[in-house]
C-alpha cells in the first residue's frame, strides 16, 4: 500500500478520482435507526474523519474507483457529473467538478478507458457516464464497455415511463443511462458473473433491486468495491443500519451481512465509494459484529 489515494496489490494499480468529499448528510437523515447515544458512543473514532463540521455532519465521499491491470483501464463508478439538470439535491444540479482533471492528474484520458462498471444506476455512481456536448448527452469514455445490471435498468426503465413517478433516479436514466444505450455501449448483466479475467460482479439487491458487488482477485489479493450496500463505516458497526434510500429493507441487511462476511472471511480490502480517508479497510469479526482495519 503506498498512499490513501493509491494502492498496488498483486498485478494491479488502484487509484481513487474523487468528485467530492467532506461533511454532507446528518446521521439521522441517512441513517433512520441512528441516535444521539449511537454517535456519543462512537465520537471516539467518528471525529474528526468520519463526522465533522459545528453541524455534526457525515463525511461523505463521492468517488470513483480506477483499476489497471493486464493492459485494462476499468472505472468503477462515476459519480455525479457536471451540467445535470435534473437533480433532487442541489449539490448535484449544474455541479461544475473538477474530476475529469483529477482523472487525467492518474495519467488516464475518457478516451484510455475500456470498461466502466456501475454498481447500480443512482445518480452519484452514473453521473460522469455522460457529458454535455453542444446541448446533447455523449459517451464521456467512447471506448468503453458500460456494464449495467438488467434488473436496475428495466426497474427505472418502468419507473420513468410511469407519467406519475418519472422521470426516474432524478433524471439520471436520460442523461446519464440512456444516452449510453442508445449509443451501443451498454452490456447489460444479470447474475453473478465474471468480467474480464480475475474481475467479477456479485448481485447484492436492497440498496437498489439490481445492485452489484465488484470482486477483483489479483494474484493472492482481493478487493471488493460495495457501492451502496455500505454507505458509511458506522454500518460496520450496525450492519443492520439500512440507508433512507435503500428500497428493499430486508434484502439491503442481507447483502450487506453477507458483504461483511465475505470480507471477514477471505481477508479481502472492502473498497467503499461513500468513506471518507482513509477509505479502505479490511474487516475482521469482533463477537457477534464486525470491526473495520484501515489499510
Amino acid at each position: 500500500m503506498t498512499s490513501h489515494q493509491h494502492w498496488t496489490f498483486g498485478d494491479t494499480s488502484l487509484q481513487r478520482v474523487i468528485e467530492s468529499e467532506g461533511p454532507l448528510l446528518s446521521p439521522f437523515e441517512i441513517f433512520p435507526d441512528c441516535t444521539q447515544a449511537h454517535l456519543d458512543a462512537n465520537r471516539h473514532w467518528l471525529k474528526p474523519r468520519f463526522q465533522d463540521g459545528p453541524d455534526g455532519l457525515l463525511v461523505i465521499a463521492i468517488q470513483s474507483f480506477l483499476i489497471r491491470r493486464n493492459g485494462l483501464t476499468i472505472l468503477v463508478d462515476s459519480c455525479s457529473g457536471n451540467d445535470k439538470e435534473a437533480r433532487t439535491r442541489p449539490q448535484f444540479r449544474r455541479a461544475q467538478w473538477p474530476w475529469l482533471e483529477r482523472l487525467a492528474e492518474t495519467g488516464v484520458r475518457p478516451e484510455d478507458i475500456d470498461i466502466v462498471l456501475c454498481s447500480h444506476l443512482h445518480v452519484d455512481h452514473v453521473g460522469w457516464n455522460t457529458r454535455l456536448d453542444n446541448g446533447r448527452w455523449v459517451p464521456t469514455f467512447p471506448n468503453a464497455r458500460y456494464v449495467f445490471g438488467k434488473t436496475d435498468y428495466d426497474h427505472f426503465l418502468a419507473v420513468d415511463r410511469d407519467p406519475q413517478k418519472g422521470p426516474a433516479i432524478g433524471g439520471a436514466l436520460r442523461d446519464s443511462v440512456l444516452p449510453i444505450v442508445e449509443a451501443g455501449l451498454a452490456r447489460m448483466v444479470d447474475g453473478a458473473q465474471a468480467i474480464e479475467e480475475h474481475i467479477s460482479i456479485e448481485p447484492s439487491p436492497g440498496h437498489t433491486p439490481g445492485h452489484f458487488v465488484i470482486k477483483l482477485d489479483s494474484q493472492s489479493s482481493k478487493a471488493f468495491f460495495c457501492g451502496d450496500v455500505i454507505h458509511h463505516a458506522i454500518q460496520i458497526y450496525q450492519p443492520h443500519w439500512n440507508s433512507f434510500a435503500c428500497l428493499d429493507q430486508v434484502a439491503a441487511r442481507k447483502s450487506r451481512r453477507k458483504l461483511l462476511e465475505d470480507c471477514a472471511g477471505s481477508g479481502a480490502l472492502l473498497a467503499p465509494t461513500h468513506f471518507g480517508a482513509p477509505h479502505l479497510c479490511h474487516i475482521d469479526h469482533k463477537g457477534e459484529g464486525f470491526t473495520p482495519r484501515f489499510a
